[in-house]
C-alpha cells in the first residue's frame, strides 16, 4: 500500500488517461502515488529512481475448542461445545426435559421417607396405603433414566474417550445416589442411605443449571444468526423486463433485481441501474448510510434507504460475504488460545481433584465409624466439584466478544490475535489508505489575479468535466462540495504531456502542469514552490494563455485518523507510520498527525523488516495495513489488522479484519481485547476458587463446629458458580465498540490498561 501500489495504481491511472478521452495529460511512462491527471503536473515530492516521468518532477518520493469435555455427548447429537453452535435447540430441549422433571421430582419429594421425616410427617410402609412408600422408588427411577439420561450419555461419552470430566462426577453422583436409595427401599441398606428426594432435587437443579448455560449459549449464536434474518424472505427478479417474486435461494449469477426503497439486497451484487443511500451497518458497523451508483458493489442484506435499484448478482448462498463474515466468526470462536487450553487442563485436573477428594472423603467418614455420612458426603463433592463453570469460563467470553464485534465492523480470524492486542504497546499504521484516503483530493487553490478561489475552480471544473480521470474527478468533486455552478463547456481536446483545453463561454481554458506553463510561456504560482516541498500535485489553470491560478491537489488525511492516533496516546501507545513516500512528504504528515516515530521510503518487500525492528526493540506491535500489498508486514506482526477490507473475509495474512476504513476501529479491537481478558480472568479465578473452597466444605471438613453442606446445597452452588459465569460473560453485551465511543473513552481514561495488563 505505498510504492509499489503507488506506482501501480499511477501508471495504470495514467496509461488510462493518455488512451483514453485526453492523453495529454498523463506520459504513461511515468507514475505517482496518486495517479498523475496531467504527466506535466509539477509532483516534486515523488520520485522514482529509474523512472524518467516526462514532464513530472518528482524529486522527493523516491521508490529504491474449546472441547467442553463436560459435555461429552450429553444427548446433544455430537454437539461438543467447541463452537456453541446450535445451541438454541438444546436450550428448549433442556427448559422442556426441566419442566418435565420439575413435575415429577414433587411426588417424589413429597414421599420420600427421609423427607417426611424431616419436616415432621410419617410417609406410611405399611397397612393400606402402604403402596405410597413405593411412589418415590418408582418415580425416583423416571428421574434417573429419563432426566439423567444427558448426564449418563455423557459421562460414558467421556470414559469412552478417556476424557473425564463434569458430566462423568454428575452421573457418578447420580448413580451413587440412586443405587443407595434403591438399596434403602429394599431394606438392603440403611434407611438413613434413602436419598430419593435429594436424588430428585439433585437432577432438577443440575437441569436448571443446563437450561440456563444453553440459553446463554443459544443468545450468542442467535445473535449472529440474526444476521442472516437480514435477507428478505423474497427477491424481485427481473425476466424479459418484467418482474417475477422467486425466494432469494432460487437466484443465480448474472440474474438482474431490482430493489425497491426501503427492501434489503437478496444476494451480493453489482448496481446497473440507479443510485441509492445504503444502509451497510450489519457489515462496517457504521450507521451512516453510504451512497452507491452504477458500478459500485452491494452485500445482501444492504439496505437501500431511499432509492430503487436493480442489481445484478454476483453471488448467492455460501459464496456472498455474509456467509463468510458467519464462517469467519464460526472459525474464532472454535479455535483455541492460550486461555482456553489453560481453562482446559484445569477442568481436567479438577476432574481428578474431585474424585481423589471423593475417596478420601468416603474412605474417612467410613473410618470414623460414620458409612452412611460417608456416602452422603461423597455425593456432596462429586456434585459440587463438576467443572462446569470452569469449562464455560472462556468459551462463552469469547462467543460473546466474536459475535459483538462482528456487528461493529470488526472481524476475528484469530483468537491468539484478540488476546494478544491487549499486550500491544506499539501500531504501526500504512500511510496510504490507511491514515489517508488513498484518492487524489484538491486540498487548496491559489489565485494569481483578480478572479476568486471559486471562479478559478469552477473553470477548472468546467475545462475537466467530459474526463474520467481521477485527477479531473477529483477537480469536478471539489466544485460540487463546494456548491459552485460549473459553466457548461465546449470543443474540449486533449494533447499529450500539456494538459487539457476547453472552452468556456467563448474563453480558451487550460489545466496543466510544467509542460503546459512551458508551452505556453508562463510562469508558475509563486506558492507552487511551498506545494511542491510538501510532495503535493500542482496543476496551474490558464485563460486566453494567461495563469489565473493552481491548484493543490494531495492524498487527504483522514479526520478520524487524528482522532485515533490522539486516543492511542492516551492509552500510553506508541504510533508509528510506515510509507514509500519521500522523507520530507512523510514527515509533513506526521507531524499534522502527531505520530511519533516514521519509517519514510520503504518499499513494500521491506516492511516486515521494520516490523522485527520494532519488535526487536521489546515491543509488541500491531501492524494496521490493507491486507493485500501488506501482507509480510501483516503476518510479522504480533497482531495483524486489516483495515478497509469491507467484505474480503480471505485476507490471510491478517488475525483481525476492519470491514470499514475507520482507522479509530484499531481502538474497538483494543478495547475488545482488554474488556474481554478481564472477563475471561474473573471467570476463571471465580471457577476455581468456588471449587477449591467448596470442596473442603462439601467433604465435611467444618463438621466437628456443627456445619455439614446438604447435598442439595451442593447442587445449588454448582448450577449457581455456572450461572455466575455465564451472566459475567453477558456483561461484555454492553460494550459499545462504536469507534466515536471508544475513542472518547479512551481519551477519558488515559492510559486505561489494567494493571494486570501491562
Amino acid at each position: 500500500m505505498d510504492t509499489e501500489r503507488d506506482h501501480q495504481r499511477a501508471t495504470e491511472l495514467e496509461q488510462g488517461h493518455a488512451s483514453h478521452d485526453h492523453m495529454s495529460h498523463a506520459d504513461a511512462a511515468g507514475a505517482d502515488p496518486v495517479g498523475r491527471h496531467h504527466s506535466d503536473a509539477d509532483h516534486s515530492g515523488h520520485q522514482q529512481s529509474g523512472a524518467d516521468h516526462a514532464g513530472h518532477d518528482h524529486s522527493g518520493h523516491q521508490h529504491s475448542g474449546h472441547d467442553h469435555s463436560g459435555h461429552g455427548a450429553m444427548d446433544h447429537s455430537g454437539m461438543d461445545h467447541s463452537g456453541h453452535g446450535g445451541h438454541g435447540g438444546h436450550a428448549a430441549v433442556f427448559g422442556r426435559l426441566f419442566g418435565i422433571m420439575a413435575v415429577i421430582a414433587v411426588p417424589v419429594i413429597a414421599f420420600s421417607p427421609m423427607f417426611g421425616h424431616l419436616v415432621g410427617y410419617m410417609v406410611p410402609e405399611s397397612g393400606p396405603w402402604g403402596w405410597v412408600r413405593w411412589i418415590a422408588p418408582v418415580l425416583g427411577t423416571v428421574m434417573y433414566v429419563w432426566g439423567g439420561k444427558p448426564f449418563l450419555t455423557g459421562g460414558w461419552s467421556e470414559l469412552r474417550a478417556r476424557k473425564p470430566g463434569m458430566m462423568l462426577l454428575i452421573a457418578l453422583a447420580i448413580t451413587v445416589a440412586f443405587v443407595a436409595s434403591w438399596g434403602a427401599s429394599l431394606g438392603i441398606l440403611d434407611a438413613q442411605l434413602d436419598f430419593w428426594w435429594e436424588l430428585a432435587l439433585l437432577i432438577v437443579i443440575m437441569l436448571a443449571g443446563h437450561w440456563l448455560e444453553m440459553r446463554s449459549l443459544a443468545q450468542t449464536t442467535s445473535a449472529l444468526d440474526s444476521l442472516a434474518a437480514l435477507l428478505p424472505d423474497e427477491a424481485v427478479k427481473i425476466v424479459d423486463g418484467a418482474t417475477v417474486t422467486v425466494a432469494p435461494g432460487d437466484l443465480v449469477v448474472g440474474d438482474v433485481v431490482l430493489v425497491r426503497p426501503g427492501s434489503a439486497v437478496p444476494a451480493d451484487g453489482r448496481i446497473v441501474d440507479g443510485t441509492a443511500e445504503m444502509d451497510e451497518s450489519m457489515i462496517t458497523g457504521e450507521s451512516r448510510p453510504v451512497r452507491r451508483s452504477v458500478g459500485d458493489t452491494v452485500v445482501a442484506g444492504t439496505v437501500a434507504t431511499d432509492s430503487g435499484l436493480r442489481i445484478e448478482i454476483t453471488a448467492t448462498g455460501d459464496d456472498t460475504a455474509l456467509a463468510g463474515i458467519r464462517k469467519l466468526v464460526a472459525d474464532a470462536q472454535n479455535s483455541s488460545s492460550r486461555a482456553q487450553r489453560l481453562a482446559d487442563r484445569a477442568a481436567a485436573w479438577l476432574f481428578w481433584f474431585a474424585l481423589g477428594a471423593a475417596v478420601i472423603t468416603a474412605i474417612v467418614w467410613t473410618l470414623v465409624g460414620m458409612p452412611d455420612t460417608a456416602v452422603v458426603r461423597t455425593i456432596t463433592v462429586l456434585v459440587i466439584a463438576c467443572p462446569h463453570a470452569l469449562g464455560l469460563a472462556i468459551p462463552l467470553v469469547v462467543s460473546i466478544a466474536t459475535e459483538r464485534a462482528a456487528r461493529a465492523g470488526v472481524l476475528i480470524k484469530d483468537r491468539l490475535a484478540l488476546e494478544t492486542m491487549r499486550t500491544v504497546d506499539a501500531v504501526l499504521f500504512d500511510k496510504t489508505g490507511t491514515l489517508t484516503k488513498g484518492e487524489p483530493t484538491v486540498t487548496a487553490v491559489e489565485t494569481t489575479g483578480t478572479r476568486s478561489d471559486d471562479e478559478v475552480l469552477a473553470l477548472a471544473a468546467a475545462a475537466e468535466t467530459d474526463s474520467e480521470h481521477p485527477l479531473a474527478r477529483a477537480i469536478v468533486r471539489a466544485a460540487e462540495q463546494r456548491g459552485l455552478t460549473v459553466p457548461a463547456a465546449q470543443n474540449f481536446s486533449s494533447s499529450p504531456a500539456v494538459g487539457v483545453r476547453a472552452e468556456v463561454d467563448g474563453t480558451e481554458v487550460e489545466v496543466g502542469g510544467p509542460h503546459l506553463l512551458s508551452a505556453r510561456g508562463a510562469a508558475e504560482a509563486t506558492i507552487a514552490e511551498t506545494w511542491r516541498a510538501e510532495g503535493a500535485i500542482i496543476l496551474h489553470v490558464l485563460v486566453a494563455g494567461q495563469v489565473v491560478g493552481a491548484l493543490r491537489l494531495a492524498d487527504e488525511i483522514r479526520a478520524e485518523s487524528r482522532q485515533a492516533v490522539e486516543a492511542l496516546h492516551a492509552q500510553d501507545i506508541e504510533v508509528v507510520m510506515i510509507t514509500g513516500d519521500a522523507e520530507a512528504v512523510a514527515r509533513s504528515v506526521a507531524a499534522d498527525l502527531g505520530i511519533d516515530r516514521v519509517f519514510a521510503g520503504v518499499r513494500p518487500a521491506d516492511k516486515a523488516a521494520k516490523v522485527a525492528e520494532l519488535q526487536a526493540e521489546g515491543k509488541t506491535v500491531a501492524m494496521v495495513g490493507d491486507g493485500v500489498n501488506d501482507a509480510p508486514a501483516l503476518a510479522q506482526a504480533d497482531v495483524g489488522i486489516a483495515i478497509g477490507a469491507g467484505t474480503d473475509v480471505a485476507i490471510g495474512s491478517a488475525g483481525v479484519i476492519l470491514a470499514s476504513d475507520d482507522p479509530r476501529s484499531v481502538l474497538s479491537v483494543l478495547e475488545l481485547s482488554r474488556a474481554s481478558y478481564r472477563k475471561m480472568k474473573q471467570n476463571l479465578w471465580w471457577a476455581a476458587g468456588y471449587n477449591l473452597l467448596a470442596v473442603p466444605l462439601a467433604a465435611g471438613i467444618l463438621a466437628p463446629i456443627g456445619f455439614v453442606l446438604p447435598m442439595s446445597v451442593g447442587a445449588i452452588l454448582m448450577s449457581a458458580s455456572t450461572v455466575v459465569v455465564a451472566l459475567n460473560a453477558q456483561l461484555l453485551r454492553r460494550l459499545d465498540l462504536r469507534p466515536a465511543a471508544v475513542v472518547a473513552a479512551a481519551e477519558r481514561h488515559p492510559a486505561g490498561r489494567h494493571p494486570a495488563e501491562r
